[in-house]
């Protein structure tokens, strides 16, 4: 069975499929923009596994909210935080 979900402002599309921005519930950060930016180059240059993103965020000096250097638990941690 096919459902369609409609919000106040556009349909989501056939059920599962979400629209990019749906679950969001506040814009993102100045921090939250840097972050996907640098991530989106991490994966393109150093790659996908977690030692090479969080070596990558390290390498350019994008930090912790709290601004520490990234390790994998604390990156795991803040993608959970974001909903990630």
């Amino acid at each position: 069975m096919t459902q369609t979900r409609t919000t106040e402002t556009h349909t989501t599309g056939t059920w599962p499929y979400l629209q990019v921005h749906q679950s969001r519930t506040q814009e993102p950060t100045a921090y939250a923009y840097k972050l996907a930016a640098t991530l989106e180059e991490v994966f393109t240059v150093e790659g996908h596994e977690l030692s090479d993103v969080v070596r990558g965020l390290n390498a350019r000096k994008v930090h912790t909210p709290e601004g520490e250097p990234w390790t994998e638990e604390s990156f795991r941690a803040e993608m959970k935080r974001l909903g990630a």
